[in-house]
């Protein structure tokens, strides 16, 4: 690291912060020749690879104004679809990877609008998948309905959605 006064080439760090929940560090710095001190700020900058190979910062915004559209007339909050954003951009920073497909960024939307807004998401996925026939239509409904209504007997036979393993009672000795 550089000195912006006197351009050593080294410092020490005096102190470091997170900030921005965790996804910038903050360093304190001081220069081993000058003495003086500056603050250098870090941040992972997450890029998304195009298909045609060109590379763009994340954007939050992008992925609201995609749902969005998905989700127009379907009654879903603005407050709603940034929620759905930022929990697609923790995942990734989570991964910690500098460079995601731009085919991930789609696929990481699916799961979080399924739980939205199930019409929303069949439209998202339609486009994202290229639903070419209706038979596309009819499995991913198949697929939304099996979530809807699971099997509610467990392996004993029991009924109402409770496991055998939700009632295990374990007694230890003292």
């Amino acid at each position: 690291m550089h000195c912006p006064f006197c351009r050593h080439a080294d410092s020490r760090v005096v102190d470091s912060r997170t900030a921005d929940e965790g996804t910038v560090i903050r360093r304190r710095r001081q220069c081993l020749a000058c003495d003086r001190r500056f603050t250098t700020v870090e941040q992972l900058t997450l890029a998304v690879v195009k298909r045609s190979g060109a590379t763009e910062p994340f954007s939050r915004e992008k992925v609201i104004a995609g749902v969005r559209r998905a989700c127009q007339g379907r009654g879903v909050s603005e407050d709603a679809l940034a929620r759905l954003a930022q929990r697609v951009e923790e995942q990734f920073r989570a991964a910690g990877g500098a460079e995601i497909p731009s085919q991930e960024v789609g696929l990481a939307i699916l799961t979080p609008l399924r739980d939205l807004d199930e019409v929303a998401y069949l439209r998202f996925a339609s486009v994202y998948r290229d639903f070419d026939s209706l038979a596309d239509f009819e499995a991913e409904i198949a697929v939304l309905r099996q979530r809807e209504t699971p099997d509610t007997t467990d392996s004993a036979g029991a009924k109402g959605g409770q496991r055998a393993a939700d009632s295990t009672l374990t007694v230890t000795e003292t």
